[in-house]
């Protein structure tokens, strides 16, 4: 490799986030020089490149993500940035599941890799499955691993009454997309990606349809876009073809619930519980619904001072948490 080439591969990893890389090709300038007569240089990148693998990641803020810039202006009203704490470890998940979103890690932290032989990291995701099954938590649960911001699509700042303004904005937030490299989640997709010929479609979502398909088919950054819908069926066709992973979310089994139950609970005495049967009572529900039982129980156990979580604080939550569900449903208003 020439020392241009070199360059160019530092550059690279340095903006990916890479720092293992860009030490790797550190190296490999250094043993280059030293090829050439340049001891003297090469020691002293050597030098640079052990002193770095002893400190926190240089291209990375303490945490490891690269420094995060609010956005400004225009996108200020598109775009909500944050830097997620969660990770996958945190997320209670089926293990096909689990399998296909390390899949997704694991060819975004070797994308160099797969690069060098022509080949693209999957980066456009869409997430389908009912509400609190975990789909923004996942976008959330990508950045944190990737030590990348996540960029929320404000859909109310997005969508105008105005003809060709709501395309005008999302053709800014894909520039974006090329400017900064993080998570972009478009939650609430079926907004943008509803189908066209519905009878009940108006002509400016068309176009914002068209639109997207546009964008997102030319788009060539580095970002990893996430769209997530609970209504699946709404989506036009041809948005499938433009995702490289469609995932689905499903409500969690007995095993799934048990598992949800004991992580959030696993800091209190529960001896003589029944994980089966409080699993079984909450079937149905969604995880996000169970983590906020076990939260509830977790409430009562400590402000009661016991230390046990009893079944009853459980199926007493359970309780409140379906009759909350019930009270939302439209089915169930007169």
């Amino acid at each position: 490799m020439t020392t241009a080439r070199h360059i160019v591969t530092l550059l690279k990893s340095h903006i990916a986030g890479d720092e293992d890389r860009f030490l790797s090709t550190a190296l490999q300038l250094a043993a280059h020089e030293a090829r050439q007569g340049h001891g003297k240089l090469a020691q002293e990148v050597k030098d640079l490149v052990d002193t770095a693998k002893t400190r926190e990641p240089s291209m990375r803020r303490p945490g490891g993500a690269i420094a995060l810039v609010q956005p400004k202006g225009e996108l200020a009203g598109l775009l909500s940035a944050r830097y997620p704490d969660v990770r996958l470890a945190d997320m209670v998940l089926a293990q096909p599941l689990r399998q296909r979103l390390d899949r997704i890690l694991a060819e975004q932290r070797q994308q160099a890799s797969l690069h060098s032989h022509g080949l693209q990291p999957r980066r456009k995701i869409l997430l389908v499955g009912p509400p609190g099954a975990g789909k923004t938590m996942t976008a959330s649960a990508l950045a944190g691993e990737l030590h990348l911001p996540l960029f929320t699509i404000l859909l109310d700042g997005l969508i105008t009454k105005f003809m060709g303004e709501t395309a005008s904005k999302l053709r800014l937030v894909f520039d974006a997309m090329t400017a900064t490299r993080g998570v972009y989640l478009f939650d609430e997709f079926d907004a943008i990606g509803a189908k066209r010929g519905d009878r009940q479609d108006v002509g400016e979502i068309r176009r914002v349809l068209n639109s997207f398909l546009q964008f997102v088919e030319q788009d060539e950054s580095q970002a990893i876009i996430v769209a997530a819908t609970n209504h699946p069926e709404l989506l036009d066709r041809a948005l499938l073809r433009r995702f490289d992973d469609v995932i689905e979310y499903t409500l969690p089994d007995v095993s799934l619930i048990v598992a949800i139950l004991r992580k959030r609970l696993d800091r209190f005495a529960t001896p003589e519980l029944s994980w089966v049967d409080v699993a079984t009572a909450a079937h149905g529900l969604s995880p996000a619904d169970i983590t906020r039982v076990a939260d509830d129980a977790a409430k009562s156990v400590i402000l009661d001072n016991s230390g046990t979580v009893t079944a009853e604080s459980i199926f007493d939550a359970l309780a409140e948490r379906r009759s909350a569900a019930q009270a939302m449903d439209p089915s169930n208003r007169s």
